[in-house]
């Protein structure tokens, strides 16, 4: 968020309120962000439910973020969102196009493996839908409404099914499972 502000205010000379937001039409971009997230949500969910990759992914990702608790995963959404979509749709694609930076946005949600891949071609195709809120709407609104819900919706689900097993669904382990060296530990 730091970036794409301070790139903004060099590129401007100053960060015009009209970037983040059109007060005639707020409303407007609200609607159409909760409506491109939906959207965005319900592709996730349908992959995930025909795919076995979509479904290891899920499973890596919801073990590298582990258990979080509701107000966290709300927080991830709102600061992932807002400071990814500020960076990529206000600073680059304001300078470079929209294009260039859909490319790098999905370059950025990579990692090892089939499975990750197929995170970077879905990062693709958000990409470009957050890109195509910018362009119609002309500000930061909608995109960031999409992304803060679909960050929202798929870290909630991904990390409450990573925390069910072993465990009692909130991260902790069963009675059967042995403590681990730090809980023992500690």
């Amino acid at each position: 968020a730091v970036g794409g502000a301070l790139w903004v205010g060099w590129r401007e000379g100053t960060i015009p309120l009209a970037l983040f937001v059109d007060t005639g039409g707020w409303w407007i971009d609200i609607g159409l962000g909760l409506a491109a997230g939906a959207a965005l949500i319900g592709a996730w969910r349908l992959l995930a439910r025909l795919s076995d990759r979509a479904r290891e992914l899920e499973r890596r990702l919801g073990d590298m973020l582990g258990p979080l608790e509701p107000a966290e995963v709300v927080a991830l959404a709102l600061l992932s969102g807002f400071a990814e979509e500020l960076f990529f749709r206000g600073a680059m694609q304001g300078s470079w196009g929209w294009l260039p930076a859909t490319i790098i946005f999905a370059a950025i949600h990579t990692g090892p493996g089939p499975a990750f891949r197929l995170w970077t071609l879905f990062a693709a195709l958000a990409g470009l839908v957050l890109a195509g809120l910018m362009l119609w709407r002309g500000n930061l609104v909608a995109p960031v409404v999409a992304h803060v819900l679909v960050n929202g919706v798929n870290l909630g689900r991904v990390v409450s099914e990573s925390g069910e097993s072993p465990g009692d669904g909130r991260g902790e382990p069963s009675p059967e499972t042995p403590p681990s060296d730090s809980e023992r530990a500690g």
